[in-house]
């Protein structure tokens, strides 16, 4: 059987060196004699470690001391529902930036709790962010909500945009820890674990300390931010083990150089593959405007139209090349290779020659 590498978009790739930690940790947590499995949420062995996993966010990030870091259940789209219920009842109306499919239920989700303009004008082709001169932002919105990284579409801002004091809500969650954030340009900042900083079953929340005590009379309080922060993400039995996990590869991210080693990395990874689709004279096609490409999820087709029967022979061949989970999302179909801060330089290379060994085959 050949080495795995894998690029799937979410439940995504660990670090080798954190599963084994884990390994050594499953059965006795510091020296515990049990496991963190078993281990009440209520002990102190708990508490550190809760308090450890808050600590390297805040160091990650250089979060500012008025900002609030939680741990929640549910995932990202559990906070699509939060943060409409923490924030529109502030005017009863919020901003949305849709940029792709995860914005696209961001939005639908916040319409149950209050009112929404559309930032940008509908479309079902998400290939580029338009300039903010063409933004129809209300000055009486509670928030701006933008995703700043579309896993499925594979666009990703490029710039922070300025929301003239309204505050800026950001959903990370596929490109959270894969570049260093000016967190004080942001209102509230979330994402699901599973892409890039864990495993799935936890959202990570940051939240600036004016904005709590805003929450809807309806908002459960299991996504009441002001009352999770008060419990200090121990409201009731947190996702224990997803929270440790996340701790542990953030903890890797910090013992590999930071947020500015993973940004350099996911340059170097992504312009691999994104210049073998250049120099392939249109035989790959990449769909998103060159300046909002995502360097986490990367889209493409061969050809444009896309040519499906090229496209399954090139996921079969890659697949028994180790090469797996790279077929598109069935939104939108084609090819995608995530090259999330766990994927390593040698498993692009790999996939890099591929590609070319494929044209090679098949351009002709």
């Amino acid at each position: 059987m050949p080495k795995i590498h894998n690029f799937g978009a979410g439940p995504a790739k660990l670090p080798e060196e954190v599963y084994e930690i884990i390994r050594k940790e499953l059965t006795d947590f510091e020296g515990t004699g049990i496991s963190l499995l078993e281990t009440s949420h209520r002990s102190p062995t708990y508490f550190k470690l809760n308090t450890e996993v808050q600590d390297v966010v805040r160091r990650l990030l250089n979060v500012p001391s008025n900002y609030k870091i939680i741990f929640l259940a549910g995932g990202g789209q559990g906070q699509f529902a939060a943060v409409a219920l923490n924030l529109i009842g502030r005017t009863g109306t919020a901003d949305y930036v849709v940029t792709g499919a995860w914005s696209a239920k961001a939005a639908k989700e916040a319409k149950k709790y209050g009112k929404v303009n559309l930032v940008l004008p509908p479309t079902d082709k998400y290939v580029d962010i338009p300039d903010q001169s063409k933004w129809n932002l209300d000055p009486n919105a509670s928030y701006v909500h933008i995703c700043t990284n579309e896993t499925i579409h594979g666009v990703e801002f490029d710039f922070i945009p300025d929301t003239k004091g309204v505050p800026l809500v950001a959903d990370m969650s596929s490109n959270f820890m894969s570049k260093s954030v000016d967190v004080s340009k942001f209102g509230v900042i979330y994402g699901g674990a599973q892409k890039n900083i864990g495993t799935s079953g936890v959202a990570l929340v940051i939240v600036r300390e004016d904005l709590l005590n805003s929450a809807l009379p309806i908002c459960p309080s299991i996504l009441d931010w002001t009352v999770n922060v008060k419990a200090d993400s121990i409201l009731n039995t947190p996702p224990m083990f997803a929270i440790y996990i996340m701790g542990r590869v953030l903890q890797w991210i910090e013992r590999k150089g930071g947020l500015d080693k993973m940004e350099e990395l996911a340059t170097k990874k992504s312009s691999l593959v994104y210049d073998v689709i250049e120099q392939s004279n249109g035989f790959y096609y990449a769909p998103v405007a060159k300046n909002v490409r995502s360097k986490m999820n990367i889209p493409f087709r061969i050809g444009s139209p896309g040519n499906d029967a090229l496209e399954k022979e090139f996921l079969k061949g890659a697949d028994a090349l180790g090469l797996i989970q790279l077929k598109g999302h069935r939104d939108v179909g084609g090819i995608r290779a995530s090259t999330y801060n766990a994927v390593t330089v040698e498993e692009v290379e790999a996939l890099v020659a591929y590609m070319k060994k494929f044209y090679s085959k098949h351009s002709n």
